[in-house]
């Protein structure tokens, strides 16, 4: 019987054993084609030879008596599943032959797990060629498909057994499925057909094996309260074994659940059972990676009370787990305990360990430790060590003194010391180990973000030295810094220097230096880039090409702005409109609105789509120029196209209706904010009080001012100013003091011309003594020696009406006496003249 027919009786290689015998004394008998071994002799003589090497005609002899037996036997014999596969194809092809269960088995034995499709066509096969089945042979068959992970073809196939394999399904063939579906964590599937083999077979057939599956399943679906259930209900049972307790505790291990898996392992050492090395390692490499060192090291003391042996990679795992957890004096401990057991760690391990002491600071410790091991090494190994210092010291901000280390690499054969104030020992760095592109890159990396580019040059000259070819990140960190210093002709030396290292500059470099030209505003370099760049299947960043555009306007060099972007154009990159509207945005910033309206019209023609920002740019740029009428045309030709209003559009039209007089526009335009759920924001209110308070209407203006605050919109400085000044023309001059003093609460401040125009309000309707009190604030900010007419003028103003005041006569003197402004003095006024206090 072979490995087809297990579950029910031994296996039986008898057919891999040739049928023909010899006597003593006797002539062997001639073997027949229908002897099993004569024709298992000559099938595996075929078929283990290349396929085109085949002798067909022989084949098609040998066909004539193939049985499955037989076949059987072949299937075993041949050198790999691939040949098996082959022969096994080859079979069901032949007329008159169908493969048995057994056949059909022994394939499905050969080939790896990991075959899928191979076994999920294997199971095809035999339902659609009715191979009828033993429940054994179902059973084996189904474990198969389990292990390979196909729990719905081993379901196919179950429920397939009764009308198309001939096989009644027994409890065995419900365990082996329940095995299937457990190996897969299919809970809900193996819970269905557990009750289907109960109502089928009954309460009785559900054994230790059943549950040992179900258990399983919980375990692998992540459900430990069901594996809890049926490990209780198996303990009833008294079917709690070894393998129970120990899949249980690798699970329990698994999420996360140290202490139940825990308690388990004393539970099986208790009942004398005694866990497996397996068990152990899984259970210690778990508990570490969870960050449960503690835990880990108990199994690890338990493993060497058991006289288990520990490899390199336990004491890694948990090596590595102390340092994660800073606890490096017992990393360090046990890290000796792995050198007297004579196990020899890896550069893995102590690349881990350096990290370790670096991320803590403790360099003191890292130049012994990497001397001990380093000599140890293979230079290039070495170096990897090297570079975890370097590494370190860079990201504790001590980057000379990785340099310093680097330095004394290049120079190899020398006991490199770092900076005292980092407190690394003597290194020793052996002649054959050398810097690697890796080492200049982590120091160089770091020198840029320090500014030491002078340092970082010098290393990338030590590196071309050495044969080294260096990074690209490195290079464009370089590169980028040099860009910000304003050291372009050095920028384009080590352009030059990575690219006669071939190294492919990327679009990061070509960028870089693309920023640093903007800075200059060198149109005639920017467009010789661009032409490489286009040459290379680069694009320039939109903020670069933005910033040249804008720079160029805001230094009134206009023409070259517009010529930059139609170079831009001719070399194929289409500047974005972001690009378009910076430069509109840089005329109208220098009055050059007509400019910024002809470049808009431009763009338009070309069929681009200026959005809601450019239309936004073009209407304030006209809006501070005093064109209101333009800007309201830009209004208009916006809504047009079908652009919606954005806040800022409809802001800056509030701003210019309010300017223009028409307040009550401004307001319909609130309105209009409102319905399209754009709540007006602090700026619309602002614009709003203004113009109604120049209009006159400043019972209004505080009404709005009080809407504004229910609305949610809390009123800035800038605001307060706006209505303060805005009730002062109005002659609401007590009103606008109280909300100085409101505006005072909040920690706002109002300019010294908003006081001014205050206190003048307060002296010229009768007021002096609070005008007086204003006037002191406005002195105490020293300001009376400012050159600006327009403030010295009011100041004189305000001190000549108060100092007709008999009433407070005195306090005018103090003013005098405190702020110097003597009756002798004389102040320049708005109009240039002099004026001399009465």
């Amino acid at each position: 019987m072979s490995l087809g027919r297990l579950g029910r009786a031994p296996s039986s290689l008898f057919l891999l054993q040739s049928f023909a015998t010899t006597t003593a004394g006797a002539p062997p008998a001639a073997p027949t084609p229908s002897s099993p071994g004569f024709l298992a002799h000559h099938l595996l003589d075929e078929f283990s030879r290349p396929r085109a090497t085949r002798d067909a005609a022989r084949l098609r002899r040998l066909a004539a008596y193939l049985t499955p037996p037989a076949a059987e036997s072949v299937i075993l014999r041949l050198p790999s599943w691939r040949h098996a596969l082959d022969f096994f194809r080859w079979a069901a092809e032949q007329p008159g032959f169908r493969h048995s269960c057994y056949s059909l088995n022994a394939m499905a034995s050969l080939l790896p797990p990991h075959q899928r499709a191979h076994l999920d066509r294997l199971a095809t096969e035999a339902l659609a060629s009715r191979c009828a089945m033993t429940p054994g042979a179902l059973g084996f068959l189904l474990r198969r498909l389990g292990a390979a992970g196909l729990p719905d073809t081993a379901a196919r196939v179950f429920d397939a057994a009764r009308t198309t394999l001939s096989c009644a399904p027994n409890s065995y063939t419900y365990n082996c499925l329940l095995d299937a579906l457990a190996k897969a964590g299919r809970a809900e599937d193996a819970e269905a057909r557990l009750q289907e083999m109960v109502a089928s077979c009954g309460e009785e057939s559900v054994d230790r094996y059943t549950l040992t599956s179900l258990l399983n399943c919980y375990c692998n679906a992540g459900r430990p309260e069901d594996a809890s259930a049926v490990l209780q209900r198996m303990s009833e049972r008294a079917w709690v074994d070894e393998h129970v307790l120990t899949m249980l505790a690798v699970a329990f291990s698994k999420w996360g659940k140290v202490e139940d898996a825990v308690e388990l392992i004393g539970r099986m050492e208790a009942l004398g059972m005694q866990p497996s090395e397996k068990t152990l390692t899984v259970l210690v490499h778990g508990f570490a990676r969870q960050g449960r060192v503690d835990v880990a090291m108990d199994m690890f003391d338990k493993m060497a009370s058991y006289g288990f042996s520990v490899d390199l990679a336990m004491y890694s795992v948990l090596i590595e787990g102390l340092c994660d957890g800073n606890e490096m004096g017992k990393a360090v401990k046990l890290y000796e305990d792995m050198k007297r057991d004579r196990v020899t760690p890896d550069v893995r391990l102590l690349k881990k360990m350096i990290e370790a002491f670096c991320r803590q600071g403790d360099f003191s410790t890292v130049g012994p430790f990497i001397n001990e091991n380093a000599v140890h090494l293979k230079p290039g190994s070495a170096v990897l060590l090297y570079n975890v210092i370097l590494e370190g010291l860079t990201n504790h901000g001590e980057v000379e003194a990785a340099s310093q280390l680097l330095s004394s690499m290049v120079r190899g054969g020398q006991r490199g010391s770092d900076d005292d104030t980092v407190g690394v020992h003597i290194v020793v760095i052996s002649e054959d180990v050398k810097p690697n592109s890796d080492s200049f890159n982590i120091v160089v990396c770091g020198l840029c973000k320090v500014k030491k580019l002078d340092l970082a040059l010098a290393l990338t000259k030590d590196m071309v030295g050495l044969g080294c070819k260096g990074k690209l990140l490195m290079f464009n960190d370089l590169i980028l810094e040099l860009c910000n210093s304003d050291r372009l002709d050095e920028a384009y030396e080590i352009f030059n220097q990575m690219k006669d290292l071939d190294l492919k500059p990327s679009e990061f470099t070509y960028n870089s230096l693309f920023y640093g030209i903007c800075r200059r505003k060198d149109t005639s370099a920017a467009a010789d880039l661009l032409r490489e760049m286009r040459t290379s299947s680069h694009k320039p960043w939109i903020k670069n090409c933005t910033e040249m555009v804008q720079q160029l306007c805001f230094s009134g060099r206009i023409t070259e702005a517009l010529q930059f972007l139609d170079e831009m154009l001719k070399l194929g990159f289409l500047p974005d409109i972001v690009t378009y509207s910076a430069a509109m945005n840089g005329m109208c910033k220098i009055g050059e609105t007509e400019n910024a309206l002809g470049l808009f019209r431009d763009i338009s023609s070309k069929c681009y789509l200026p959005d809601v920002v450019a239309h936004n740019i073009l209407i304030n740029g006209f809006r501070k120029a005093g064109k209101f009428d333009e800007a309201q045309e830009i209004m208009e030709e916006m809504l047009s196209k079908g652009l919606f209003p954005s806040v800022v559009t409809y802001n800056l039209m509030i701003d210019i209706w309010c300017k223009s007089g028409k307040i009550d526009k401004a307001i319909s335009c609130v309105y209009k904010m409102i319905d399209e759920e754009k709540p007006p924001t602090v700026v619309t209110y602002t614009s709003l009080l203004d113009g109604l308070c120049n209009a006159g209407r400043p019972d209004e203006a505080i009404i709005l001012w009080c809407k504004m605050s229910e609305k949610g919109c809390s009123p800035n400085e800038i605001a307060y100013t706006a209505f303060i000044n805005g009730l002062c023309k109005c002659g609401r001059t007590e009103t606008a003091v109280n909300y100085y003093e409101e505006m005072k609460t909040k920690c706002f401040d109002l300019d010294i011309f908003s006081l001014l125009n205050l206190t003048n309000s307060l002296i010229a309707q009768g007021q002096a003594s609070k005008g007086c009190e204003l006037l002191k604030v406005v002195l105490q900010k020293d300001v009376v020696h400012s050159n600006h007419f327009k403030m010295v003028g009011l100041i004189n103003k305000a001190t000549k009406e108060l100092s007709k005041d008999g009433r407070i006569s005195s306090d005018i003197m103090i003013l005098v006496d405190k702020w110097l402004v003597s009756k002798g003095q004389g102040m320049h006024i708005e109009d240039g003249s002099k004026s001399d206090l009465p």
